[in-house]
């Protein structure tokens, strides 16, 4: 499997979860709880993430960056968000210096804001 591939095949596995029985599997218990539940699962991943940057290995570092990944998709699929959109998003933040893109954002210029 390519890698872009298994991120789509994990989007489609957390798709397929929704309105299974909260038993049934941890990612149909997520989605059950809500975003509230799912986000803060995400704060507390991407806390791990931060701390193992910070003083563990890389094979911990990439672990929870895993986990981070996962719940964020799932927190996507529980607002009805695809990796697609965040796909196109990168793309159209692609080629342009990152203080460029947070300068239009703090003017109110980026997509959605007049």
């Amino acid at each position: 499997m390519r890698r872009g591939e298994v991120l789509e095949a994990l989007e489609r596995v957390v798709a397929s979860r929704k309105g299974d029985a909260p038993e049934k599997s941890y990612t149909a218990r997520l989605l059950a709880g809500g975003v509230p539940k799912i986000a803060a699962k995400v704060t507390e991943e991407a806390g791990e993430l931060v701390q193992a940057a910070a003083a563990e290995t890389d094979d911990r570092v990439v672990a929870e960056a895993a986990d981070l990944i996962y719940h964020t998709l799932v927190l996507l699929a529980a607002r009805g968000l695809s990796l697609a959109a965040v796909e196109d998003e990168l793309a159209r933040r692609f080629g342009v210096s990152g203080l460029d893109e947070k300068a239009a954002r703090a003017v109110g210029t980026t997509k959605g804001t007049p």
